[in-house]
């Protein structure tokens, strides 16, 4: 890094420049004179519309190129969706921050017009709810199994246009991206614990960077949100002592108080018919020995089993 020059690689859909923009602007208040460069990368996820996230690879499918970019010297830092990195740490590179967290839940939203639904239960019988999580799937059909899911891919105003022509009832997306775009007046009803549990490390973004860059990683410091940064280790804890990718049936909710973690994990059976629950508190000082005593009463349960047909 430059002492006064930072380049940020991200992918160039309308939510991930969204927060790359925030990452610098939040960079250059703690940075004075700070010249920010945004560098655009297309990943394979971008590339590819047709298949589901787990047909082509799923974990990493819309990071490795942004990490590449930052490996080979053309980018100094990668921003990521938190919930879209993989907790195996990439060689060379670090996750030096997280700054503040939005909202880690998801929504519902109904074709422009409709009126805000009360309950999931409102929706009707047999309705086409598209989503392209199985997290998302299995817990909606866990609560409502006659509901029809359905996969959808694309960004987010290319989902909710989708919806507005009539290819389905309702889509389920995450609310901070919404707000992120100032689309958040599109919310139907909200969708919280015990109906349905985030994905690790949603509404958080993940700042890395070279391991030897030290410059670098003293000013991602300098915006790092303690109490997020805590919840995300304990969260991707539980999905890596689990062996469970970005996109496997496993749900959480992290509260925290400043000094204590209280966690909660779900894993399903992709139909929903199985959840498993597990919760316990711990210090912020050490998420991830939470984060492995939430995922090992997991594993006692079963949770191995259901990841494995996820």
């Amino acid at each position: 890094m430059d002492q006064h020059r930072l380049r940020i690689a991200t992918r160039h859909s309308d939510l991930a420049l969204w927060q790359a923009s925030h990452v610098a602007g939040r960079l250059q208040a703690v940075v004075p004179g700070l010249e920010v460069e945004l560098v655009h990368v297309t990943t394979t996820g971008d590339r590819d519309r047709v298949h589901t996230l787990r047909e082509f690879g799923g974990a990493g499918v819309f990071t490795r190129e942004v990490q590449r970019a930052v490996l080979d010297g053309r980018a100094d830092v990668a921003v990521h969706s938190l919930k879209d990195l993989p907790t195996e740490p990439a060689a060379g590179l670090v996750l030096a921050a997280v700054p503040d967290r939005a909202s880690p839940f998801d929504v519902l939203i109904l074709p422009d017009g409709a009126e805000p639904l009360p309950s999931l239960d409102d929706l009707p019988q047999g309705a086409h709810v598209a989503t392209g999580s199985l997290r998302r799937q299995a817990q909606l059909l866990c609560r409502r199994p006659d509901l029809r899911l359905v996969e959808i891919r694309g960004n987010v105003p290319t989902r909710i246009a989708k919806l507005d022509r009539g290819e389905y009832d309702a889509i389920v997306l995450a609310e901070a991206g919404l707000g992120r775009l100032g689309l958040k007046d599109r919310i139907s009803l909200g969708l919280r614990p015990p109906l349905m549990f985030p994905a690790v490390g949603q509404g958080a973004l993940g700042i890395e960077c070279r391991t030897g860059d030290d410059a670098t990683r003293a000013s991602l410091e300098r915006i790092i949100d303690h109490s997020a940064f805590a919840a995300v280790r304990a969260e991707r804890t539980v999905l890596r002592e689990l062996r469970a990718g970005c996109h496997a049936p496993l749900g959480v909710h992290t509260l925290s108080d400043g000094t204590r973690l209280t966690l909660e994990a779900v894993v399903l059976s992709p139909d929903g018919r199985e959840r498993l629950h597990d919760a316990d508190t711990g210090s912020t000082e050490d998420p991830e020995s939470l984060g492995r005593t939430v995922a090992r009463r997991l594993q006692r349960q079963g949770a191995d089993r259901l990841v494995a047909t996820g």
